[in-house]
């Protein structure tokens, strides 16, 4: 037995751990694009054991992108190392921004702003954007907040503030609480996902409809990535969750 093993784990088990993953089924909220997902029985109790069906899209509740779901040539879920999933969490709090404004877009200026009260984002970090969009959750309506012309209205990240983050600090991957990682305004106005191709072509993943992040601290937790190894996949749901220091 590794006695320093066995220690660290003890010690990690005395933390407070936060579950960042919502609960989803056919009714959750889903992007637009995607059919619901289906849950289907196969067998059930009387006929000896329960197992049952999933059907639904690789980007389907909390789930990971990899490079792949954007960019050409680049690698697939499977392809992710184990301790690229396991990364120190830095959250940036624009929840009050974003309740004043749904089309909030998170800018250079509001990660320095960050930096003068936490002090610098360390290299290797997880940075998530913390909107409290995930509240918003399981209302499907109220996820998409679209506005009378059908347009949606919802948090993001600018190009430049994650060409910051990727390319000053030298962050290792991201996550945010909504669909997408541009806000809904600057997809409506660009006609592409800018910001998530940046993410991916930076050859990292991304988590998308984080949950919780109201319950971890803007430094010193750990996130955990768990996700299933799907075969030359380009997302699947994923079990994330941080450990508070």
């Amino acid at each position: 037995m590794n006695n320093e093993l066995m220690q660290a784990i003890q010690l990690l088990k005395e933390k407070k751990w936060v579950d960042l993953t919502h609960t989803f089924g056919p009714a959750s909220p889903h992007f637009s694009a995607f059919d619901a997902a289906e849950f289907d029985t196969l067998f059930n109790h009387d006929q000896g054991f329960f197992a049952q069906s999933f059907k639904f899209p690789g980007q389907y509740g909390t789930h990971l992108d990899a490079p792949i779901h954007f960019v050409r040539d680049t690698r697939y879920l499977d392809e992710l190392g184990l301790k690229e999933l396991v990364l120190p969490l830095v959250v940036i709090d624009q929840s009050v921004e974003v309740k004043n404004n749904p089309d909030f877009t998170l800018e250079v200026e509001h990660i320095l702003e960050f930096e003068r009260e936490h002090g610098k984002i360390e290299a290797g970090s997880f940075v998530a954007l913390r909107t409290d969009w995930s509240k918003r959750w399981p209302n499907h309506e109220d996820f998409d907040n679209k506005d009378a012309d059908e347009n949606s209205h919802a948090p993001g990240w600018s190009v430049a503030a994650l060409t910051f983050l990727f390319e000053e600090r030298n962050i290792q991957a991201i996550g945010h609480e909504t669909f997408d990682t541009d806000a809904a305004v600057d997809y409506q106005k660009n006609g592409a996902l800018l910001a998530e191709y940046y993410v991916l072509a930076q050859d990292t993943y991304q988590v998308e409809l984080l949950t919780n992040l109201d319950q971890v601290p803007a430094k010193g937790a750990v996130i955990f990535n768990i996700v299933p190894k799907a075969e030359k996949a380009s997302g699947f749901p994923v079990r994330s969750f941080a450990i508070l220091p």
